[in-house]
């Protein structure tokens, strides 16, 4: 069996104190003063050519975290997001396959239209407490523009992904839109749902034609509420869990997320993998159920009329009910299912 445990490396020792450096907002500058060292100290630090346990010592509290998460000693932990993303960016660029469950669908995997329609999102989800705003909005933006290094550095590296999807999150997606908040107005909403449906269209077209090294399960079960992948190099594997959100409602404001080589965890969740990916429907059956589905939702997602005032009062006791009104027929569209080319 392939060892899971590397001795100290530096090198990732630097990326993961970067990481956390750039999640607590902090400039190179500004964290080698508070420590006394030099800039440059610390970029040598974060390059993995010089590490002194004192310095990582000192640095630990400064950054909120511990000594052991900076060695990578079992668990590292990522209060904030964009420690996390960081983290998520540095490991994909290392990896030869990524095995990865997020909600709705794995963000290597969207579509350029959803690159916009996150940021969007991303914004709309801060808070209005003027106390939250600002910071909020940079932290979306520092987030947004992590996700799209990422999602351009695998288009580019085109390592092997395999994604787990599930489907109640599919049809969740449909449902709400890609929103970032719920009082939008109703032509906004509508124009979400719009959305919605083209990245279903996307993720089922991927399904259909199976890109060399992308793998896509559809899961007919209630997933897990934390996301989870994990990165193999070699015989290094690293396992990240996440409550970070990526889909409608997102959240990359609440939580901690953790990365750990630990073999016991990492072992429970490839178990998970085989066992959902085993009974997971995979290409042109999984893009006949998309189908089904989006056929399934063929209204538009324009809120239902104020009800008729005249039916109102013709309800109330002692009136007459006013006649039904035939149901509109409805519409047709979604997506059609094609067979899948000959290879």
């Amino acid at each position: 069996m392939p060892a899971r445990h590397k001795q100290l490396d530096l090198r990732d020792i630097g990326r993961r104190l970067r990481a956390y450096r750039l999640g607590a907002g902090a400039s190179a500058a500004a964290l080698a003063r508070k420590l006394g060292v030099s800039r440059a100290a610390l970029y040598r630090i974060e390059d993995g050519q010089m590490i002194k346990i004192e310095v990582l010592e000192r640095l630990a509290p400064v950054l909120g975290t511990s000594l052991a998460s900076l060695l990578g000693a079992e668990v590292e932990y990522h209060p904030r997001a964009l420690s996390y993303f960081t983290r998520m960016q540095q490991l994909e660029a290392g990896a030869e396959r990524i095995v990865a469950h997020f909600n709705p669908v794995s963000y290597l995997l969207t579509s350029d239209a959803y690159s916009a329609a996150m940021r969007e999102m991303l914004e709309e989800a801060v808070p209005d407490d003027p106390r939250l705003r600002a910071r909020g909005l940079a932290e979306a933006g520092s987030v947004w523009r992590i996700l799209e290094a990422r999602k351009r550095a695998a288009r580019t590296r085109r390592p092997a992904i395999v994604n787990l999807v599930g489907l109640p999150e599919i049809e969740r997606l449909l449902h709400m839109g890609l929103v970032g908040r719920l009082d939008l107005p109703a032509a906004v909403r509508e124009q979400r749902h719009a959305q919605a449906r083209r990245e279903i269209e996307h993720l089922a077209g991927l399904m259909r034609n199976e890109p060399l090294g992308v793998q896509i399960g559809l899961v007919e079960d209630v997933m897990p509420n934390v996301t989870f992948q994990l990165f193999y190099a070699g015989d290094d594997v690293r396992l990240a869990v996440s409550p970070f959100r990526l889909g409608e409602l997102p959240n990359v404001r609440i939580g901690v997320a953790s990365v750990t080589a630990a073999r016991e965890a990492v072992s429970l969740y490839e178990s998970l993998v085989g066992e959902l990916w085993a009974r997971a429907l995979r290409g042109a059956a999984g893009a006949r159920r998309l189908a089904d589905l989006l056929n399934a939702r063929p209204t538009d997602p324009r809120p239902a009329r104020a009800p008729d005032r005249s039916a109102v009062r013709a309800s109330l006791p002692g009136r007459a009910p006013a006649p039904a009104r035939p149901a509109r027929p409805a519409r047709s569209g979604g997506l059609s299912p094609r067979a899948p080319r000959p290879r």
